[in-house]
């Protein structure tokens, strides 16, 4: 994960009546070990985090995005690009954070990939062990509260890609308004619901499994395959690809999946963010006994499948096709 730039601004939170205050690097930072190390865990940390997924608003042009476009060309810095971007950030900090704290900015490639990733970092009080073996305080960066970050996928957007989600920034609960104020300073407009986004994704999926009639060792492999996939594709920050989920699902026929996608008009991009909340919610109910065995995934139960607790029954609303031609011909 090579770097190609990295710098930290401090942002100083007001007292209430002082504003907030920047104190700006004077140059980047220099390559170290340490800083490699915090890059893979910010990337880590921040894949885990609830975000909003966009592009950069072409009706309405922003100023961070023409700034960044002028350090790719090489006609601005990095400090000046960065500390430009701190100075618009420094309101929001004071109107919506309870302190402040130090803006890390990364330009970085992974694989062929080159991204900006930006995040306000804060510390917490810890311990530490000392030469003589005592106990010291010790202060540490807290990666789990990162309520303000960004991630840019660059090559995407200067190549101009109509699908790709290639902006992200954090939606923390409870703080709609300063993930709108972000939004606005960097110039986003949110393009998808990541959430909304993988529940129709994984709708669709079980529609397929129906549709084909698939016998409960190849749907449990099918949806081992797609969760799979798509956890690895969150935690890499990076979007679902329906080609190549479709070519995963079924490798005897790898369009099967897409072409069905297609064909019932979900709505949906050929790439999609995926959600990581709403995958990890994404289970198969699984029981046997005295002859019947049955399996159905997880967001099918209050919609499709319904349980009735006081009398210990499921309900199935919708049979499966072939069931439903087994049962007819037995009549």
């Amino acid at each position: 994960m090579p770097i190609l730039h990295s710098i930290i601004h401090r942002i100083d939170k007001g007292d209430g009546e002082t504003p907030a205050r920047l104190v700006p690097a004077d140059a980047p930072l220099s390559p170290s070990t340490a800083l490699d190390d915090l890059l893979a865990k910010l990337n880590d940390a921040y894949h885990g985090k609830a975000k909003n997924w966009g592009r950069f608003a072409e009706e309405e042009p922003a100023a961070f995005p023409a700034e960044l476009a002028a350090f790719l060309a090489g006609e601005r810095d990095f400090p000046a690009l960065t500390r430009a971007l701190a100075e618009r950030l420094a309101p929001l900090i004071d109107d919506h954070l309870p302190v402040g704290g130090h803006l890390l900015c990364v330009d970085h490639r992974q694989g062929d990939a080159r991204y900006l990733i930006l995040a306000l970092l804060h510390h917490r009080e810890g311990f530490a062990i000392d030469e003589s073996l005592g106990v010291v305080p010790d202060r540490q960066l807290n990666l789990a509260q990162m309520t303000l970050a960004a991630r840019l996928d660059i090559g995407q957007w200067q190549a101009g890609s109509a699908s790709h989600p290639y902006l992200s920034w954090t939606r923390d609960r409870g703080g709609k308004k300063l993930a709108e104020a972000f939004a606005e300073t960097l110039g986003a407009r949110e393009q998808r619901d990541a959430g909304e986004e993988t529940r129709t994704l994984l709708k669709a999926f079980s529609d397929y499994v129906e549709h084909e009639d698939l016998p409960e060792e190849a749907s449990r492999e099918k949806t081992d395959t797609l969760v799979d996939y798509a956890s690895d594709q969150a935690r890499l920050g990076e979007p679902i690809t329906l080609e190549e989920l479709s070519e995963l699902v079924d490798e005897e026929r790898p369009k099967a999946f897409y072409e069905h996608i297609r064909n019932s008009d979900y709505g949906l991009a050929p790439e999609i963010p995926p959600d990581k909340r709403t995958l990890n919610q994404f289970r198969r109910f699984t029981g046997r006994a005295a002859g019947v065995s049955i399996s159905f995934d997880s967001h099918l139960l209050g919609a499709a499948v319904e349980y009735d607790e006081e009398g210990d029954r499921l309900i199935i609303k919708k049979v499966p096709n072939g069931l439903r031609d087994q049962l007819k011909r037995r009549q």
